[in-house]
Order: C-alpha cells, then sequence, then structure tokens
C-alpha cells in the first residue's frame, strides 16, 4: 500500500537554500513588448515540456455568471491576440457568444513560468478558419463534422456510428470545415507574466493596455 501524501509538503527552508545555490542568475523581466515576451517563453516552453506546451486553460461564464474552465489549445499569436478553434455548439462556443470575454492561463512547470491573459474575445475570419482548418489530420476534420461537442452522448458507440456516417460521406473526397467549427482570437488587455524565485518571492509583472493602445507596465508582490 502506499503511504505516500497526496498532497506534497511545502519545501523547508533547507530547500529553499539549495534551490537559491542552484539556481542560475536571472535578470529583471524586461518591460518592453508583451506579446514579444510570451513567444520567447513558448519558444523555450516547448524545448523543455514534454508535451502540449501550447495548452492553456481557458475561461469563460455561462449564462448565470459562473466561471467554467478548460483546457485547450492554443493556435496562434501575434500582436492581434492568441487564436484557438473548437465547435461554435460548445458550452464554450455558446458562453462566448453571449459573454465575450475570457482569460487564458499558461502554466509551463518545467520552466517554472506562468502567464495570464485577460480580454475581449472575437471570432477569426472564415479565411483563416479554412486555412487551419485544411491543416488537421482527416480524422481530425470528420471528428469536428461528427461530435456533437458539449452535449449528451448516449454511448460510445453512436459517436462512432456517426464518425463512419462522416467518412461514408465525404468518401475520398476533401472535407471541408464545418459550419458549426470555427476560431475565437482573445484580443489581449492584461497579461501577466510570473516567474518562480525562492522562498516564494516570485517575480510578477504586468502588461496593461491603456486607451491608446500603448502597453503599461506594473510590477507586483508575490
Amino acid at each position: 500500500m502506499d503511504d505516500a501524501p497526496l498532497i506534497p509538503p511545502s519545501p523547508a527552508e533547507d530547500d529553499y537554500v539549495r534551490a537559491v545555490a542552484e539556481a542560475p542568475a536571472l535578470e529583471q523581466l524586461p518591460e518592453g513588448d508583451p506579446i514579444a515576451l510570451f513567444e520567447s517563453w513558448l519558444r523555450e516552453a516547448t524545448a523543455a515540456e514534454p508535451n502540449d506546451a501550447n495548452a492553456m486553460t481557458l475561461a469563460t461564464v455561462d449564462a448565470d455568471g459562473m466561471p467554467d474552465a478548460r483546457m485547450v489549445l492554443l493556435k496562434g499569436v501575434d500582436t492581434r491576440g492568441f487564436v484557438f478553434y473548437t465547435n461554435l455548439e460548445s458550452a464554450k462556443g455558446r458562453q462566448l457568444a453571449a459573454t465575450p470575454k475570457a482569460a487564458l492561463m499558461f502554466h509551463w512547470k518545467s520552466l517554472r513560468r506562468a502567464v495570464r491573459v485577460r480580454g475581449t474575445v472575437e471570432a477569426v475570419t472564415d479565411a483563416e478558419a479554412d486555412a487551419y482548418f485544411a491543416t488537421r489530420a482527416r480524422p481530425a476534420q470528420i471528428g469536428a463534422w461528427a461530435s456533437a461537442q458539449s452535449r449528451a452522448l448516449p454511448d460510445r458507440f453512436a459517436l462512432e456510428k456517426e464518425v463512419a456516417k462522416i467518412g461514408l460521406r465525404f468518401g475520398l473526397g476533401k472535407v471541408p470545415r464545418p459550419p458549426h467549427w470555427s476560431g475565437y482570437r482573445l484580443v489581449p488587455a492584461c497579461l501577466e507574466f510570473w516567474r518562480n524565485r525562492p522562498f516564494r518571492l516570485h517575480e510578477r509583472l504586468v502588461f496593461e493596455r491603456s486607451e491608446d493602445g500603448a502597453w503599461m507596465t506594473r510590477r507586483l508582490f508575490p
């Protein structure tokens, strides 16, 4: 029987002292371009994380104002924002249609870093959605047609039956993007970069967009 504690204990002072001795010297987080900083961190995470460095928590609210969160994959980032794709009739699709605001959370455990993003959400263009959908593996394209995402599933066979039916429908031909499947772009109003430091004295750097579009920065106590 495994008697190991379910929740790891907090680090002891010796653990922190050892971490200080082993940690490389770090310069203060830069206050320039938050998107460039994010892209730099994502490149490092892609090299360090065992899988899905582009995984992020997407938080929305439902019609009652109750928060909801799930993991999705980032599929694009630039100065315009952070892009992800989904079934528009899913729970998150319905929630974003009603309240087009959301938050993202990236946590790269191997690097001991995290990024939080908040902002408004807008639909990507049809051309963007078509271009990304065309890059998906054919089984994933068929799955996008077959899955009534977030709705009740009688049993696994019902899904497999729908996948088979869609596969026969398109045969060997091109699978077009379903009308109920597209993408969203979160336009950031605020980004916070978090970096682990010993003794819980972490670094927190916040970027907030002003009315003229410029980024203002401030540092927070950990």
